[in-house]
């Protein structure tokens, strides 16, 4: 006697419903232990700067900030080139979600900016040329996201955009030079291979430990908006392939209704055309006969 084994289909893996993952979940709790100590380092254990003063506090925002959003600006950068070469929606969304956390680091450097010009210039804004150029950039990647906000086709608003990119990120070097290649009133680099002298200590510490707290926020933020995106792109695929099926269904109820409709048409065109006709020719060949019939019998009388 032979017996069989059935095996329970495989189940099909759910299309994701969220954003989260194991790596989003280390990166917040990092994030937020992160920004905890650069609190406590910032505002209490690092000493005030001999010419700054206090003011070096918003430094060890200001200069992760803008740090972020460089990089931010490149990624955008090089998935428009990435996505000019392979046409791929990977390198299309990753470039957008860079962009708008860009802009958003951007806007949070030239908020505190303002707040450091304010104490140390007595204004919140001057146009000299790192401040000009720092303009000119986040509008520039203002224009980007407008791009992309334009009703277009995918392709269209993908390669308009990357153009964008390509050609915003070339003015990254330019803002970050202008306070060596203009005379203003913006403080020179103090980080990045060009570090003050001056800077040591608690003070250096407390400045690097802001950009990698800030390294950290970009990346869980660029993860949870890509996915987003994507997620975003999948559910318009499936609002168009809906919409599509009801069209199609559409369609097919038109065609049978015209169907029966054209139907009863050609039934009713039969039966007028058939009835009357047959009858009229009836009736008279029925009176022709009765009538002869008639005549038949008068004569036999």
């Amino acid at each position: 006697m032979t017996t069989t084994t059935s095996r329970a289909a495989s189940p099909v893996p759910a299309a994701p419903t969220g954003t989260g993952s194991r790596v989003t979940r280390i990166l917040g709790i990092a994030s937020l232990i992160g920004v905890a100590v650069l609190v406590l380092y910032g505002l209490r254990i690092s000493k005030e700067d001999a010419q700054l003063g206090e003011t070096i506090r918003i430094l060890y925002m200001h200069v992760p900030t803008v740090s972020a959003a460089y990089l931010a600006f490149v990624i955008t950068a090089v998935g428009s080139v990435m996505y000019l070469w392979k046409r791929s929606e990977f390198w299309d969304l990753l470039a957008a979600s860079s962009a708008e956390i860009g802009v958003l680091f951007f806007a949070l450097t030239i908020l505190n900016g303002m707040l450091w010009g304010k104490i140390t210039w007595g204004v919140f804004w001057r146009w000299e040329p790192r401040l000009t150029t720092t303009a000119v950039l986040f509008l520039t990647y203002l224009g980007y996201l407008a791009a992309r906000a334009v009703p277009t086709s995918t392709r269209t608003r993908g390669t308009i955009s990357a153009v964008i990119g390509i050609m915003a990120v070339v003015n990254i070097p330019i803002v970050h030079k202008a306070v060596d290649w203009w005379r203003g009133l913006h403080q020179e680099k103090t980080i990045f291979g060009t570090v003050d002298p001056d800077m040591k200590g608690t003070q250096l510490f407390t400045a690097y430990l802001g950009l990698t707290v800030f390294m950290l926020i970009f990346a869980w933020l660029l993860i949870h908006r890509f996915r987003v995106a994507w997620l975003a792109e999948r559910a318009n695929d499936v609002g168009l392939d809906a919409a599509l099926a009801e069209r199609r269904a559409e369609g097919t109820a038109d065609g049978s209704a015209n169907e029966t409709a054209d139907g009863s048409a050609n039934e009713t065109a039969d039966s007028s055309a058939n009835g009357p006709a047959d009858g009229s020719a009836n009736e008279p060949a029925n009176e022709s006969a009765d009538e002869s019939a008639g005549a038949g019998l008068g004569g036999a009388r």
